[in-house]
């Protein structure tokens, strides 16, 4: 029989959208995102809510974080696709929900979510049996990691121009890769086309987090670990930048939790904010190819 585990997408996935989904059960209105419908993919049991990793107060700097990093990389695709912009690549795409949330904005550019083939089946499988459908501007790639594949060379064969801007989002990802194939996934993204633009997260060694939620993020890293799929990589803002600059890119820009409570938790009636300016996790990346290009004699 075929394992079980290949068939539904990973532990880390389903999870993120639980916690979004739990933003919009638990905290009071405005949502910063409003997603139930990863929720609706997941389609956990009926006491999913009863997990502890779901309890209320435990997760509450974690949902934060989610949906700030996810509404701050749609906040940018919106701002892009003004600006012209038709290209959306999603990598480690999971139970990504853009696509059905906001088709306002999805439809008038092309999407393209990348993950693995069995998480990628699933979840198109999903989408049917919900009545979403998969649109024409949808474009699933599947990328076997494992076997080396070539994540652009194989968007590039799902119809993606490499001629004309995009926007990459990386998020919740780098945490599990090794810092090579991070640069390598950074050399990559700078031979796009000017305009393009990254958007990544990245998770910070426990030592610089806040004291107040290093008992979450031990919980967290042990959960990984249980679930074969544990961090591996750590960075600090100025190594991350580092690390992009040495990629080729010209513009960098750290966007820190201060900036992202100012613009998303500012005056909530429920306090909801991100833990300390040192203790945001998924830290944002945002870096344009458009700056390189205008530096250097070429882009590639």
């Amino acid at each position: 029989m075929p394992d079980k585990q290949k068939t539904i997408p990973d532990n880390t996935a389903v999870r993120v959208a639980l916690w979004r989904a739990l933003h919009v059960r638990l905290d009071s209105a405005p949502h910063v995102l409003a997603d139930e419908v990863g929720l609706q993919l997941a389609n956990p049991d009926a006491d999913w809510r009863q997990r502890p990793d779901m309890d209320p107060q435990f997760s509450r700097s974690f949902r934060a974080s989610i949906v700030a990093r996810a509404r701050f990389v749609e906040d940018l695709v919106s701002e892009q696709a003004d600006q012209g912009v038709t290209q959306y690549v999603i990598l480690g795409a999971g139970l990504d929900t853009f696509a059905q949330r906001r088709p306002e904005i999805a439809a008038n550019i092309r999407v393209f979510e990348i993950d693995q083939p069995e998480t990628q089946a699933w979840k198109r499988q999903r989408l049917l049996d919900l009545g979403f459908g998969i649109p024409e501007w949808l474009r699933f790639v599947p990328v076997d990691f494992e076997a080396d594949q070539s994540w652009l060379e194989q968007l590039k064969a799902a119809g993606f121009d490499p001629s004309r801007p995009a926007v990459v989002a990386s998020t919740g990802v780098t945490q599990y890769l090794t810092k090579d194939a991070i640069a390598a996934t950074l050399r990559q993204v700078v031979t796009l086309a000017p305009g393009s633009t990254l958007a990544m997260t990245f998770l910070l060694p426990m030592e610089a987090t806040a004291p107040e939620v290093r008992s979450g993020f031990a919980t967290s890293a042990k959960g990984t670990r249980a679930s074969g799929t544990p961090f591996i990589s750590f960075f600090t803002p100025p190594e991350m930048l580092a690390l992009a600059r040495a990629a080729g890119f010209r513009e960098v820009r750290h966007v820190s939790a201060s900036e992202l409570d100012e613009r998303y938790f500012s005056g909530r009636a429920d306090g909801l904010r991100l833990p300390g300016e040192r203790s945001f996790f998924w830290r944002a990346l945002r870096s344009g190819s458009r700056e390189k290009c205008k530096l250097a004699a070429s882009c590639r």
